[in-house]
C-alpha cells in the first residue's frame, strides 16, 4: 500500500492533468470558433453589392448612369444558380468590374426555411418575376437600362469573368 502522501500526490497530479485537458479541448473550441467567425466576416467584408430593391436600383442607374443587372436565381437548390455564383458573381475581377459599371440587383427564390425571405422580399421578387421572368427560368440575366427597359438576357454559360463581362457590355452597344 502506498504512503498517504503518495496517493495524495497522485490525486493532485491527476486532478492538474484534469484540467490542463478540460482546457486545452476548449481552446480548440474557441480556435475553432474564432476562425468560422472570421472567416464568415472576411468573406462579407467582400461580398458583392446586391441590391435586392427595384426603385432603389433604378435610382442608383439614373444617378450614377449604369445599367442594372437583374439575377433571377435559386441560392440554395439550383445547380447552374451556384455554379454562376461562384465562377462569376463571386470572383475579384468581376466584383471590382461590376461596382464600377453596373447596379446588381438580385431576386432570389430559396427553397429551404434557413434561406427564407421576409414575406415583402418574397412579394417584390414574385413581382419581378411576372415583369422580367415569366417563363421561370433558373438562372436568368436581364440587362436593364435605368428604366427598366430589357437589353439582353442571358444565363449560365461556362466562362470566365472578363468573358462574361464582355457578355454582358455586348447589350450595352
Amino acid at each position: 500500500m502506498a504512503p498517504w502522501y503518495f496517493t495524495r500526490y497522485l490525486k493532485g497530479y491527476f486532478h492538474v492533468l484534469n484540467i490542463y485537458t478540460q482546457n486545452t479541448i476548449l481552446m480548440k473550441r474557441y480556435k475553432k470558433w474564432l476562425l468560422f467567425a472570421l472567416l464568415g466576416t472576411a468573406s462579407f467584408l467582400n461580398a458583392q453589392d446586391w441590391k435586392t430593391d427595384f426603385n432603389e436600383a433604378k435610382r442608383q442607374a439614373k444617378n450614377e448612369k449604369k445599367p442594372i443587372i437583374l439575377v433571377f436565381q435559386g441560392s440554395d437548390w439550383c445547380a447552374p444558380c451556384i455554379k454562376l455564383d461562384r465562377e462569376v458573381w463571386s470572383t475579384e475581377a468581376f466584383k471590382d468590374y461590376a461596382a464600377e459599371h453596373y447596379i446588381m440587383l438580385q431576386a432570389d427564390f430559396p427553397r429551404r426555411k434557413a434561406n427564407a425571405l421576409s414575406p415583402a422580399q418574397v412579394a417584390a421578387n414574385t413581382q419581378l418575376a411576372e415583369a422580367y421572368n415569366p417563363r421561370g427560368i433558373f438562372p436568368l440575366v436581364v440587362v436593364l437600362n435605368e428604366t427598366g427597359e430589357v437589353l439582353g438576357e442571358t444565363s449560365y454559360k461556362k466562362a470566365s469573368p472578363q468573358a462574361y463581362i464582355r457578355e454582358l457590355n455586348d447589350f450595352l452597344d
